[in-house]
C-alpha cells in the first residue's frame, strides 16, 4: 500500500544551519577545500537538500590538529567535569529533538515516526549514559603483588580518535563513535558518509552549545577514498573506529596497521532468525516483518535469513507475505507511512539487482519491485520475501541491505543452529521458542555478538553491540565500549625508603 503524503511547509528545517559549510573544525563551520562538491538528496523525492564542498586532506589535517590541541585540556579535566558537560549535551539534544528527527528523516528517508521514537531518543539516552559512565573510569585493582611493591592500574585516554561512520543511522552512529571516546577524555575527528552528513554536523554544533571545548568534537565531510583514508592513516590519530562493510573494513585495517594504532571495527551482518516448531507463530511473523524491514532493511542487525522448522514453515511463509503486503510505503513525513525509501537510488538499484538475480534460482513470493505512481521519483522498494534459495546462494550469504527476507526450512534443532552459523558474519541473531532449553542452547551455540530470544532488533545503552567473525571486533555502547577508548598503565611503587640493593645485585652484581 502506498502513501504519498504531502510536503510539510518547511520540509528541510536544518538547511540554513549549514549555509557556512559542511566541515566542523575547532568549534566552527567551514567549507571543504578538496574542490569537489556533493549534493545531499532527499531519497523520498529525489530533490537536492544541500550542496556541500567536500573535505580533502588539508581539512583532515586541520581537524586532527584541532583535536590534538584540545586533547591535553580535555584529558586533564576531572571525570566530574566531563560528566557535567555531557549531561548538558544530553539536555541540548533533548531540547532540539524535533530538529534532529526531521533532519535525519529527510537525508535518509526514514519515516519521521521512527526518527522521533527511536533514533533521537536513543541518542539522547546514549548521551546520558556516557555522562554517567564518565565518572566511573577506574583501574581494576591495587595491591602488593611483589614483595614490598604496591601495584595499581590506571586507565588513561588514548589521544585523538579518528572515526568513520556509515549512512544508515547517521545520528546514532555519530553518537556511538563520539560519546565513549570523549567521555574517556579523548578528542575526536568523525567522518560521516558524505551522502548523510547533516545530523552529524548538528550533533557537533550541539556539543559546542553545551559547552564542550572547541576541538573536542570535529566533523569532516568528504569521500572515503580521500578524506576517510587520510584520517585513518594520519600519524597523529591514535585510534581508528570504523563502521561499515566488511570489504571496506579490511581496507581500513590495512591502512591503520601501518601506523600501529588501536582499531575498532563494526562490520557487516547477515542475521539469522531461527523459528523452532514450538514458537508462537504470530509473534514470530510480526517479529520477522519488523526485524527485516527496520530502516528499510538497511541495518546490519536486520533479520535477513529466517530458518523455520518444517512444521511451521508453510504457515510462516504465507502469513509473513500477507503481513508484508499491508506495509504502507510513503512519504517519510506522512503520519501513516510504515516504510520509507532506501537511502539513495543507487542503493535501491543494488538491492533490486540482487533480487532480480535470485529469480533464476528462487521464488519471489511478494515484492521484488519498485512502486510506480506518486512514489516513482523516490528510492522506494517494496518489502520482498524470497523462498526456495539454496544455503550457498547470493541471497542467503550476501548482505543485501534492503527490505528483503529469505526464508528456508530446517528439520532438526542441530540443523537449524548449523545453518544459522553458516555465513562469514556473526553480528546478531534471534531464536524463537517457548522451550527454555532450546533458548539456552541457541544463546550458547549461535555465533553472534547479540542473540535475542523471542524478539529481534531492540538495543539498550547499557549493553554492548559488536560482532564475531567477519562482523568485526570491538563493542559500541555500554561500559565495554567506554573501556575500549582507554589504554592501561601499570604503576608500581617501592614501599621501602631505601634503594633495594638486593634486586640491583641480582641484575648487576656487586657494584
Amino acid at each position: 500500500m502506498d502513501n504519498p503524503g504531502n510536503d510539510t511547509p518547511e520540509r528541510y528545517p536544518a538547511r540554513d544551519r549549514f549555509a557556512q559549510g559542511a566541515q566542523y573544525i575547532a568549534g566552527r563551520l567551514a567549507e571543504g577545500t578538496s574542490g569537489r562538491t556533493h549534493t545531499v538528496v532527499d531519497p523520498a523525492t529525489g530533490a537536492g537538500v544541500l550542496t556541500c564542498r567536500l573535505a580533502g586532506p588539508d581539512d583532515v589535517d586541520a581537524a586532527v590538529a584541532a583535536a590534538r590541541a584540545a586533547f591535553p585540556g580535555w584529558a586533564g579535566a576531572t571525570p566530574g567535569e566531563r560528566s557535567e558537560a555531557l549531561h548538558r549535551f544530553a539536555a541540548v539534544l533533548a531540547e532540539r529533538a524535533e530538529e534532529f528527527a526531521r533532519a535525519e528523516s529527510h537525508q535518509c528517508g526514514k519515516p519521521l515516526k521512527l526518527t522521533r521514537e527511536f533514533d533521537v531518543p536513543g541518542t539522547v539516552d546514549n548521551t546520558a549514559f556516557f555522562a554517567g559512565a564518565a565518572r566511573h573510569l577506574q583501574g581494576r585493582s591495587a595491591g602488593e603483588y611483589s614483595g614490598d611493591h604496591t601495584s595499581y592500574v590506571r586507565r588513561e585516554p588514548i589521544g585523538v580518535v579518528g572515526s568513520v561512520a556509515p549512512w544508515n543511522y547517521p545520528l546514532q552512529m555519530a553518537a556511538w563513535k563520539i560519546l565513549p571516546a570523549i567521555a574517556a577524555g579523548n578528542t575526536i575527528v568523525l567522518k560521516p558518509a558524505e551522502i548523510t552528513p547533516l545530523t552529524s554536523l548538528l550533533f557537533a554544533r550541539a556539543a559546542t552549545e553545551a559547552g564542550l571545548p572547541d576541538g573536542v568534537v570535529n566533523i569532516v565531510t568528504g569521500t572515503g577514498k580521500e578524506a576517510g583514508e587520510h584520517l585513518v592513516g594520519h600519524p597523529d590519530v591514535a585510534m581508528t573506529s570504523f563502521t561499515g562493510s566488511t570489504a571496506v573494513g579490511r581496507r581500513v585495517a590495512e591502512i591503520a596497521t601501518a601506523t600501529v594504532k588501536r582499531l575498532h571495527l563494526e562490520l557487516g551482518g547477515k542475521a539469522p532468525f531461527v523459528v523452532f516448531d514450538d514458537a508462537d507463530l504470530d509473534a514470530a511473523v510480526h517479529g520477522a516483518v519488523a526485524g527485516a524491514l527496520i530502516n528499510s532493511g538497511q541495518d546490519c542487525t536486520a533479520a535477513t535469513r529466517a530458518y523455520v522448522q518444517r512444521p511451521l514453515y508453510k504457515a510462516f511463509v504465507e502469513r509473513t507475505a500477507a503481513l508484508m503486503e499491508t506495509v504502507r510505503l510513503g512519504d517519510p513525513f506522512a503520519p501513516g507511512t510504515d516504510l520509507g525509501p532506501l537511502v539513495s537510488h543507487a542503493q535501491r538499484d543494488r538491492v533490486a539487482a540482487v533480487v532480480d538475480r535470485a529469480r533464476s534460482y528462487a521464488r519471489v513470493v511478494t515484492g521484488g519491485e519498485a512502486p510506480q505512481g506518486e512514489l516513482k521519483d523516490g528510492a522506494y522498494y517494496r518489502p520482498t520475501l524470497i523462498t526456495g534459495a539454496a544455503q550457498d546462494s547470493e541471497a542467503v550469504q550476501a548482505e543485501i541491505f534492503g527490505p528483503v527476507l529469505v526464508v528456508l526450512p530446517f528439520d532438526s534443532d542441530d540443523e537449524g543452529i548449523r545453518l544459522a552459523n553458516d555465513t562469514p558474519y556473526g553480528l546478531a541473531a534471534s531464536a524463537w521458542t517457548r522451550d527454555v532449553y532450546r533458548a539456552g542452547r541457541a544463546t550458547r551455540e549461535v555465533q553472534a555478538g547479540c542473540v535475542w530470544i523471542n524478539d529481534h532488533i531492540p538495543i539498550v545503552s547499557e549493553m554492548p553491540h559488536g560482532g564475531y567473525k567477519a562482523s568485526g571486533f570491538g563493542k559500541d555502547m555500554s561500559a565495554y565500549s567506554f573501556e575500549e577508548y582507554t589504554q592501561l598503565k601499570h604503576v608500581m611503587f617501592d614501599n621501602t625508603a631505601a634503594v633495594r640493593k638486593d634486586w640491583h645485585r641480582t641484575v648487576f652484581g656487586d657494584r
